[in-house]
């Protein structure tokens, strides 16, 4: 398997999708199969807008269901209390200055699945996290965005 298709996660994201799919697997699966046969029981399938919305949302829950499954087959487990203090990698905490700014931001690196900018959990697909990987505390970097800006590393933990 290639790099680029492993799922980053942590130990908390891994166990908010474990959580997930055995919910959709155990409870939401079952809900639906109920509706289906209810919406069964009404008759003519052809005009049946509860067996139509029944049907729409089997189809989302299988199809998030089988995404969860290749996540939980292709996921990278991380340790963010064990991310290096000297380079940036997945996991480290980081905190930056923005030099057009002068703003200081702390963020952790995480995987796609669990980014939350807002507090504080940056994806390792976006272009800052990108543009600081494998740098050092003193190291500034160039965000390649549609206005490209820089970052200073003042602390990796």
């Amino acid at each position: 398997m290639s790099e680029t298709n492993k799922i980053y996660v942590t130990e908390e994201g891994l166990q908010k999708l474990k959580d997930e799919y055995n919910n959709l697997v155990h409870v939401v699966r079952e809900e639906v199969k109920s509706e289906l046969a209810e919406a069964r029981s009404l008759g003519d399938l052809s005009e049946n807008a509860d067996w139509d919305a029944a049907r729409d949302k089997q189809a989302q829950v299988e199809s998030r269901i089988a995404e969860l499954e290749s996540m939980l087959n292709h996921y990278e487990l991380i340790d963010i209390r064990k991310g290096t203090k000297k380079i940036v990698s997945i996991g480290s905490t980081v905190k930056l200055e923005f030099l057009d700014t002068k703003e200081e931001a702390e963020y952790t690196i995480v995987g796609s699945t669990e980014a939350d900018p807002l507090n504080g959990k940056l994806s390792n697909e976006t272009p800052l996290a990108k543009a600081i990987m494998d740098s050092r505390v003193g190291d500034t970097r160039t965000v390649e965005v549609a206005s490209p800006y820089e970052v200073i590393i003042i602390d990796i933990h």
